[in-house]
């Protein structure tokens, strides 16, 4: 049967604060080297699904140039497939701004049905997991279901957050409830849904329709299928996943990738996670350096006697002598200058920390406040950032006021945006 995936990317990500403050959420930079929509591109090819949609919206140029032509996924195809990215449009019939996940795919649905696919494949693009669909396909047709939807255990103190489902011991749902206060399991909704194409066109079409629609699929699409006794099953997966849709969510992921083992092997040659990414030169570390549990990508330069403990480091990362940098997350060609400690921090792209400057701070709380530096901007030497504190994007140091920016405090530039 033929399998079009449509994947979801038009979110615009606001709980990632100062990270989404200039590109979409599926474009934020993961683990060193790969953007967040990586993984579930990689998941289609490397499950033999070469026909892919990506629905765009809300900055979407970050995306579009990483996703390119498609060719590092093996998804540079004409012909047979491919992938092709679709952004809002304004057209006589009421096209215009997605309202919801069901609306953007509504507006789509042309295109989507335009090569025949049997099956339609709806994807997040800001989930962190590895999945084979081809076993959710062929659990869907074993099935006869007319909706299959990935599920996951979460714990019970946590499933008020996500939408939740009951089923039989045949895994036919009986019950979809989104994020209910009182839920009736712990199987979460991972924003996975496989429907058969017909089932689809109908439901978002009937929902199009309803001016009391949220034209959400958890919301609306998914409880109204199930309440219409429609085959609908649950298909449950037990592997890593993890929704980095909040900072803390982010930064506990990228500390999942550090725990030995890893919850997500990104050595595992059975199941590459493919990515586009400029040639940059070997990693360089000078005598007396000291590197430990981290992820160090090419480009980066570790001067003597810098330590880097359990932390990240995207390509180009340099850090000068003496810095120390601890539980972070670096992302592309940021500086870290001497003398500098970075602790339970995200510092975006081309961010300079000055010398003896310290950001962040080890606290036994739970969950961690995470210190966060926007993209392009620089923090003076001898400045401290406690944690919970946030430098906006292109941030210069005629914008710090104080040597001392303090726990929830948000500096920004006072600069006009014809002066960045």
């Amino acid at each position: 049967m033929r399998t079009r995936a449509v994947i979801l990317a038009g979110g615009e990500g606001s709980r990632l604060g100062t990270l989404t403050a200039k590109r979409t959420k599926p474009a934020v930079p993961f683990a060193g080297k790969y953007r967040i929509i990586d993984f579930t591109l990689s998941n289609c090819v490397n499950s033999g699904i070469f026909d892919v949609m990506i629905l765009a919206q809300y900055r979407p140029h970050s995306l579009i140039e990483h996703i390119g032509s498609g060719g590092a996924w093996d998804l540079n195809r004409d012909f047979t497939g491919g992938v092709r990215i679709y952004s809002p449009y304004k057209a006589r019939g009421g096209s215009d701004w997605y309202l919801g996940t069901a609306d953007a795919v509504q507006q789509n649905f042309l295109f989507i049905k335009s090569t025949k696919p049997d099956l339609v494949l709806i994807l997040s693009g800001d989930h962190i997991y590895r999945m084979n669909y081809r076993n959710m396909i062929e659990f869907h047709q074993q099935n006869e279901a007319e909706l299959t939807i990935a599920a996951i255990p979460v714990p019970m103190d946590e499933a008020s957050r996500f939408g939740v489902m009951h089923f039989d011991e045949n895994y036919r749902i009986k019950e979809f409830i989104e994020k209910s206060p009182n839920p009736p399991s712990n199987m979460a909704n991972m924003g996975v849904y496989l429907f058969n194409r017909e089932v689809l066109d109908r439901a978002l079409w009937e929902d199009h329709t309803r001016i009391d629609s949220t034209h959400d699929f958890g919301k609306d699409i998914l409880p109204r299928l199930v309440a219409e006794q429609k085959r609908v099953f649950a298909f449950p997966f037990e592997g890593y996943w993890m929704d980095v849709g909040t900072v803390d969510s982010y930064w506990s992921a990228h500390m999942d990738l550090l725990a030995s083992p890893p919850s997500l092997d990104l050595n595992d040659r059975s199941w590459v996670i493919h990515t586009r990414a400029e040639e940059r030169p070997p990693v360089y570390v000078s005598g007396g350096a000291s590197v430990a549990d981290s992820l160090i990508c090419e480009g980066c330069v570790i001067e003597p006697h810098a330590q880097i403990e359990h932390s990240i480091l995207s390509p180009g990362v340099h850090v000068e002598t003496g810095a120390f940098i601890r539980d972070s997350v670096i992302l592309t060609d940021t500086y870290i200058r001497s003398g500098a400690v970075v602790e339970c921090s995200i510092l975006d792209k081309r961010v300079t920390i000055g010398k003896n400057a310290h950001i962040g701070k080890m606290e036994e709380e739970i969950p961690q406040r995470i210190a966060m530096i926007g993209k392009n901007s620089l923090v003076p030497e001898n400045t401290i950032v406690d944690a919970g504190a946030v430098i906006a994007t292109d941030v210069v140091e005629a914008d710090f006021l104080t040597q001392h920016i303090r726990r929830n405090d948000f500096i920004q530039t006072r600069r006009l945006p014809n002066e960045i």
